[in-house]
């Protein structure tokens, strides 16, 4: 659990002041050409929400029929740069202050695994780089390492919270033992404590359990997470097992996190394919919370506990069923750089 760390680096949550979310937009060449319109009108709602109250950072292709599309308000940032799809969270740079300084690591983007394409995604943020589209002076370092942004939460005072069936996984960083893979992450994101969830996972989840989909940091002391209550799904077991895991973790100080369940979400299905549906996929902006819907019985409990969790922030529901049928959701299509990062 404890890992070599570096007390000058600081990896701000998710509720840390931003200064953008960027989008990268669906189009054509993706697996979204056969639900194209739906999708784009999935992806303008999350950025309207978006752009109300903070910058918002559009990457597509093609950026006129985007930019006819949202408008030219001034909050939005267009960027036209080539895509195989619209991942941000796992393909965008991850922001951590070094000795105060603003840092963009852009780690390897493999395809969750090489399980897709990803030659020019993993690109993106340097070229978001080269077209000066970071503020003066902030520094891009480019890490040897596998690692997707939903595959980790931090609670901003050097705790990581992790899956071993997506960090261990086949295909990211085998050659690295538990042991190692937290000495990577104590240095690069000055982790002082690094917890490990065994268990946990979500039918026709292609990310090999990625956290924000199952448990999410909403302060350093609250943790909310799925919960299966209807013992003949088949998640029941896994994630009953998770809950043991996660009421045995405790804080930096000792003490109990508070936890906070969230339903999972009435079997959504497309084609008979059960969807990996979950309400932990929110994204966090600077006075929100947007959060996945699928028209279910249980997207009112869910908006209801999310607003009890972040009470300063106005709780926003979004339509994502046209997400979920290419298994990911609302935190999967977008990621946040704090304040000063973004010009």
């Amino acid at each position: 659990m404890n890992s070599n760390s570096n007390c000058n680096i600081f990896f701000p949550p998710e509720w840390y002041p931003q200064s953008c979310v960027q989008l990268t937009w669906p189009h054509e060449g993706t697996d979204w050409a056969g639900s194209l319109d739906e999708t784009i009108g999935c992806f303008a709602a999350i950025a309207k929400a978006i752009s109300r109250t903070e910058r918002l950072l559009v990457v597509a292709p093609r950026i006129e029929p985007v930019r006819a599309l949202l408008g030219d308000s001034g909050r939005i940032i267009f960027r036209e740069i080539d895509t195989n799809d619209t991942w941000a969270r796992d393909h965008g740079g991850i922001s951590v202050l070094k000795d105060g300084r603003p840092t963009v690591y852009d780690f390897t983007f493999n395809g969750w695994g090489m399980k897709f394409a990803a030659n020019l995604d993993n690109l993106i943020t340097r070229r978001l780089f080269a077209s000066s589209t970071f503020a003066p002076g902030i520094a891009c370092e480019q890490i040897p390492l596998v690692l997707e942004g939903g595959s980790i939460e931090t609670d901003g005072g050097g705790t990581l919270l992790v899956t071993a069936s997506c960090l261990e996984s086949a295909n990211r960083n085998e050659h690295l033992s538990r042991a190692e893979l937290e000495q990577c992450l104590g240095r690069l994101f000055g982790a002082r404590r690094i917890l490990w969830l065994n268990h946990g996972r979500l039918i026709g989840d292609d990310t090999d359990g990625h956290i924000d989909t199952l448990a999410r940091f909403c302060s350093d002391s609250t943790i909310v997470y799925v919960r299966c209550d209807d013992p003949s799904d088949p998640h029941f077991e896994e994630l009953r097992l998770m809950e043991e895991e996660l009421r045995g973790f405790v804080r930096d100080d000792g003490q109990p996190y508070r936890l906070v369940p969230l339903p999972l979400p009435a079997c959504v299905e497309h084609d008979g394919e059960r969807l990996p549906a979950t309400y932990a996929n929110f994204l966090i902006t600077n006075r929100a919370v947007l959060m996945p819907l699928y028209d279910a019985p249980t997207d009112e409990l869910a908006m209801h506990i999310i607003r009890e969790l972040f009470p300063g922030r106005e709780a926003t529901g979004i339509n994502c069923l046209p997400l979920v049928r290419q298994h990911g959701s609302l935190h999967c299509v977008s990621m946040q750089y704090p304040e000063g990062f973004i010009i």
